[in-house]
């Protein structure tokens, strides 16, 4: 059974950093070709943020959070991170990781096969 589990959100002051890491169990990242991050706001639907591939290092950002985020990889702690900097109320949104076989990367949700449950960033101005 592959699970993958979100940590690390929390309520952040607009201007703040918030870093969270996406844990994968019952199948090691090594094994996936890419994973994403995705966010949800209130009332609006599910939205690409940033992908990594697992095995060269390769990113894909949303255009809303280039330059602010940063997606990074540990392959001994099997994590992902997101680095989100100069947070803003727009920033707010439940934030999940998926992961893919392919490596190939894509903003598209349905590419993603596996997703965790989310965690909470809520941006306070």
């Amino acid at each position: 059974q592959v699970q993958l589990a979100e940590s690390g959100g929390g309520v952040v002051q607009a201007g703040g950093s918030l870093r969270l890491s996406c844990v994968a169990s019952g199948r090691t990242f090594s094994s996936y070709g890419a994973v994403g991050w995705f966010r949800q706001a209130p009332g609006k639907e599910r939205e690409f943020v940033a992908a990594i591939s697992w095995s060269g290092g390769n990113t894909l950002y949303a255009d809303s959070v280039k330059g602010r985020f940063t997606v990074s990889r540990d392959n001994a702690k099997n994590t992902v991170y997101l680095q989100m900097n100069s947070l803003n109320s727009e920033d707010t949104a439940i934030y999940y990781c998926a992961a893919r076989e392919s490596r190939v990367l894509t903003p598209t949700i349905s590419a993603y096969k596996y997703w965790g449950q989310g965690t909470q960033v809520t941006v306070s101005s």
